[in-house]
């Protein structure tokens, strides 16, 4: 009796491949129809804006076929902005002033302040504290309203120590708010940035033999100012769009020439420019604080 074998060919075994796996399918969970539904609403909005200012400036297309060629011919007659738009443009320019001054004021302001806010000495952080919770504790027309106003109940005393001439033109008093009112955030964001990075590095440094003011200037601020360019940029969104209560005290920003040429015009059009105006300037800043968050993160990245 003979046993046969039969010999079964093995099925090839199939040859690795690098092609990735098929991403799962997103289905349409709450949130997604939910912003969905947002960025519909505000497509809407954005087209019923714009053709809102085309009707109130007259524009008109016509499509022409002339010599084989189709044409198109625009039209428009803006009377508004004919008569205002170099106005908006001077309060535009106002508005850039008025914030780049007090944020740069504002940020050398800062650094003794976050200093104090940091020092051992009891007087020097209890009135960085007290100065600091005044001025992010009220609202920042309160403030422009005790220096604007204010200035003008003390004006004999003002006026000996031969301080009036300041106080009493209204540009003096918003750049003046405006500056102590951002010191005290930016000091805020200086202090929690520098007091977040690790005590390790300057015991490596200690024990390098390096100064703690080296290390300081050498090491530490550089990381402490990478890590608080998120909230500084937001805190210069922030006084873009505040700085429109300085129009209050006869300050001819944005807001004020759009307020005078409604009160002029009664159209609503003065003040759709300046909401696009604002989203200019805020949307720029975002875009410059964005290349400039890259370049100085670059090394971080991978």
């Amino acid at each position: 009796m003979t046993n046969s074998v039969t010999n079964t060919a093995l099925p090839d075994t199939a040859e690795p491949t690098n092609q990735k796996p098929e991403p799962p399918k997103k289905g349409w969970t709450f949130g997604r129809v939910v912003g969905n539904f947002l960025v519909t609403l505000w497509i809407i909005a954005g087209l019923g804006i714009l053709y809102f200012l085309v009707v109130r400036n007259n524009v008109t297309i016509n499509f022409n076929v002339a010599e084989g060629f189709p044409w198109v011919d625009l039209s428009a007659d803006p009377k508004f902005l004919q008569r205002y738009g170099m106005k908006l443009l001077e309060g535009f320019w106002v508005t850039l002033q008025v914030v780049g001054v007090s944020v740069l004021l504002g940020a050398l302001l800062s650094v003794p302040i976050a200093a104090m806010r940091m020092s051992n000495v009891k007087a020097f952080s209890v009135i960085a504290y007290a100065y600091v919770y005044f001025f992010r504790g009220t609202p920042m027309l309160a403030q422009v309203f005790l220096i604007y106003y204010g200035a003008g109940s003390f004006m004999h005393e003002l006026r000996d120590m031969g301080l009036w001439s300041f106080f009493r033109d209204a540009w003096n008093c918003a750049i003046f708010a405006f500056t102590l009112n951002t010191a005290a955030y930016q000091a805020e964001i200086m202090r929690g940035s520098i007091q977040n990075m690790p005590k390790g590095q300057w015991e490596a440094a200690s024990a390098l033999g390096l100064p703690r003011w080296l290390t300081f200037w050498k090491i530490i601020l550089p990381q402490a100012l990478i890590v608080s360019l998120r909230p500084y940029g937001n805190e210069i969104i922030l006084m873009i769009k505040g700085s429109a209560i300085v129009s209050i005290i006869t300050i001819l920003d944005l807001m004020g020439e759009t307020r005078r040429a409604f009160s002029r015009t009664y159209d609503f059009q003065a003040y759709v420019w300046a909401a696009i105006m604002y989203l200019v300037m805020v949307e720029t800043l975002r875009r410059i604080w964005n290349q400039l968050e890259a370049r100085l993160t670059r090394h971080l990245q991978r």
